[in-house]
């Protein structure tokens, strides 16, 4: 049984996702440790509590600095026994020394085609640029901002009339997609990073990593 850790700073629609799938039995020989927040008003912590899952808050305005935080953090995490970090709408910078407790372990998931766009806005961004496909990434995480070796993406069309809020609800569904199959490829040990990239065991017989995703 692999366990999983799930920080959240909101919501935790990705979060939400990982229950349901958990739920669905699409995620065996898994169980969903805890759910951490550095908000205590984040609203999946109620979420995750009412599916039996426990939860925890490590407000980062009590701390120090970004390394006291983080130390903190990663007391907490290594106290629930992860396997795996998953970031779900964690709206933390990591320090480097973060990363590298984690590393191999740590995913986040990105609201483009990375490295296309980087950072925060990412739906206006590629409105802006006029780009005729966007779409999401799950990655493993390094020191790098929104960097890191690539694990699966979707890819969704910009469709003529979009504005941002449609763009991104389209995006948000592929999202809870993937995000709880690469979840799922980590746990069944299909994984595996060589050389700053991923190799996915039985990739071959997954179109997902043949073909973007489209909605």
């Amino acid at each position: 049984m692999k366990r999983i850790v799930i920080l959240i700073s909101g919501r935790g629609s990705n979060m939400e996702a990982m229950i349901r799938a958990r739920d669905r039995g699409e995620l065996p020989g898994l169980e969903i440790a805890a759910v951490l927040a550095n908000r205590p008003d984040a609203r999946g912590l109620e979420t995750a509590a009412a599916a039996g899952i426990a939860t925890q808050v490590l407000d980062h305005k009590a701390f120090a600095d970004r390394e006291a935080f983080d130390a903190a953090l990663g007391e907490a995490i290594d106290g629930f026994q992860a396997d795996l970090v998953v970031l779900a709408g964690f709206m933390r910078v990591l320090t480097a020394g973060f990363v590298r407790r984690f590393e191999g372990r740590l995913l986040n998931i990105h609201p483009s085609l990375l490295p296309a766009f980087p950072g925060l806005h990412t739906h206006q961004r590629a409105l802006d640029e006029g780009v005729r496909i966007h779409g999401c990434t799950v990655h493993f995480v390094t020191p790098a901002l929104d960097h890191g070796p690539v694990v699966i993406q979707a890819a969704v069309p910009v469709l003529e009339g979009d504005d941002e809020a449609a763009l991104a609800a389209r995006v948000l569904a592929q999202e809870h997609v993937i995000y709880p199959r690469a979840v799922r490829w980590f746990v069944e040990g299909r994984l595996h990073l060589e050389n700053g990239r991923v190799r996915v065991d039985g990739q071959q017989q997954d179109g997902t990593l043949q073909a973007p995703l489209l909605a």
